[in-house]
């Protein structure tokens, strides 16, 4: 095995780049079964392994102290089990289009899908997605040249030499060569993945499917009102989310970290109320929010600005922003727009008591996990206050000045560290990237911020222009499509990308990206990944 190239993705994650599957898998499981000290991630992709930690220093240490696993070996209970059994009905759209790529006659598509074993190399896309691998690549065959808006779950499929099954609804590019009623993802499992990185599947043709139906999964119902401290939302606004500070660790099943989009203002609000920084807030986007207390609460606003005002049976009055204030039995908070930023934090003591989901209560829109977007109507517990947690003193806001200023006058400044694969660019872009200012547009949302340029600024240009292979990607990341213009990864981010990412913008400054309102003009700074000083020139892989 060549030396495998340790490449920074962000400041406090690795991407090891492999010269085979196998070598992926082995690191894969080693760094599973023995993961270095602060290891909160880790992420197999086609040649890559992407290992994230919870510091600089932590990484450092791994990077340094990483050895390598022989691929030939047996690497746990994944790889040693009995092969995943998947029945298929092979009735797909697309399975005479993959005979005639493959030379191969519908039953010998068939044949050659059933009659070798599949593993499974790294997953992404959706929770339970997983890219099979075959033992030979009979059935290589291109993906469709224009996609299908929406795929039906449980389809089986093939695009280059992979095969998958789709886990649910959604659209997709590969071609469709069966059915199945596996279930690959199910909240209810211990483990709601079918297929993990590493293990084996058989797929086997039948005739009919059976679907094997357990208990009825019912959807946690929020309590009524009247048992309890709650809030009832009146009015969601544009968006409202349920979020805490997300959740680590599913990666490897297609599951982002999630969370408060500005994990600054949440901790703040929760500070403020006298909540751990964990518990669950209200996310609200460009205000509207209405939301009415059953009980005597205690309350926090962080994040954006916005007036706020408390209704009730005697009278009205503003609640501040930065500090905690009562919310009595029967009273109704409203949130107006706010004067700048997006995102405005609600925080009540005690917490938001939702349901939690993979060990977190965030709602994660790109995946479909957590709780559903919040609907006039819903009536929210609040948990019970910890003893000896006190409310906090008013606070200054964490948005930055120019954020909080609201104007565009100057642009914003975020700071970044190379990305891993910065080397993929012209110089030229390369000097680009910080050398001219950006703005944000009006697609962009909790996944990412779409950037456009401004006045004689230019899109980025590739010095490589053959496919990357689909890697993991950190929150932060600067993802360049083929149009040039970056798309900077936030909380929703998917797990992998198939796009080159030239920087990345370090953890500290997501919360003020978070906060950026279209139109907004930004420069991004090249700093020291250690010090965070600035650097005089843009920093080389």
């Amino acid at each position: 095995m060549s030396s495998p190239a340790i490449r920074w993705a962000g400041p406090r994650a690795l991407l090891i780049e492999l010269d085979s599957l196998p070598e992926v898998l082995a690191l894969h499981a080693q760094l599973l079964q023995n993961p270095p000290a602060g290891q909160v991630d880790v992420l197999a992709a086609a040649r890559t392994v992407m290992a994230v930690f919870d510091s600089r220093a932590n990484a450092l240490a791994a990077r340094d102290g990483i050895t390598f696993a022989d691929p030939g070996a047996s690497h746990g209970p994944a790889a040693d089990a009995d092969p995943v059994r998947i029945e298929v009905v092979y009735d797909g759209e697309d399975l005479a289009e993959v005979a005639a790529h493959t030379g191969l006659s519908t039953d010998g598509v068939v044949a050659a899908h059933t009659g070798q074993l599949w593993t499974a190399a790294f997953g992404g896309f959706a929770p339970g997605f997983a890219y099979l691998v075959g033992e030979n690549e009979a059935l290589n065959v291109p993906r469709r040249a224009t996609p299908r808006t929406a795929v039906p779950a449980g389809s089986v499929a093939m695009a280059g030499n992979f095969s998958a099954v789709y886990p649910r609804s959604s659209p997709g590019g590969w071609q469709l060569i069966g059915r199945t009623a596996a279930r690959m993802w199910e909240l209810d499992r211990d483990q709601p993945a079918l297929v993990r990185p590493g293990q084996r599947v058989q797929y086997v043709a039948v005739r009919e499917l059976v679907e094997i139906r357990g208990g009825a999964k019912v959807a946690p119902q929020a309590q009524p009102a009247g048992a309890g401290p709650a809030l009832e939302v009146m009015n969601p606004g544009l968006q409202s989310l349920i979020q805490d500070l997300g959740r680590a660790g599913y990666r490897d099943l297609g599951v982002s970290a999630a969370g408060a989009a500005d994990t600054a203002s949440a901790r703040q609000a929760n500070r403020l109320a006298g909540n751990p920084p964990g518990d669950a807030v209200v996310e609200n986007v460009l205000g509207g929010l209405a939301v009415r207390a059953s009980g005597e609460l205690t309350a926090a606003l962080s994040g954006a600005p916005s007036a706020a005002t408390i209704t009730g049976p005697h009278g009205s009055r503003q609640a501040p922003m930065y500090g905690p204030f009562a919310l009595h039995d029967g009273e109704t908070l409203s949130l107006d727009q706010p004067s700048a930023g997006l995102r405005t934090y609600l925080a009540v003591r005690g917490g938001i008591d939702v349901p939690a989901v993979l060990g977190s209560r965030s709602t994660d829109l790109m995946s479909g996990i957590g709780p559903a977007p919040l609907v006039a109507g819903t009536v929210l517990p609040v948990g019970a206050a910890d003893r000896g947690r006190i409310v906090g003193a008013p606070e200054p806001s964490t948005l930055p000045p120019g954020v909080a200023a609201g104007t565009t006058d100057q642009p914003v400044i975020l700071r970044i560290t190379p990305g891993p694969r910065q080397d993929w660019f012209t110089a030229e872009s390369r000097s680009a990237l910080t050398g001219q200012t950006w703005t944000v547009t009006a697609e962009s949302n909790r996944i990412g911020v779409r950037l456009g340029t401004t006045g004689s600024g230019a899109a980025l240009e590739r010095a490589r222009t053959e496919e990357l292979p689909s890697e993991g990607v950190v929150a932060g990341s600067l993802q360049v499509p083929p149009s040039g213009l970056p798309v900077l990864f936030l909380a929703d981010h998917p797990v992998t990308g198939g796009y080159p990412v030239i920087g990345a913008v370090i953890p500290e400054d997501l919360p003020t990206a978070a906060q950026l309102p279209p139109g907004t003009p930004l420069r991004f700074v090249a700093v020291d990944p250690e010090t965070l000083r600035p650097l005089t020139s843009t920093p080389s892989l």
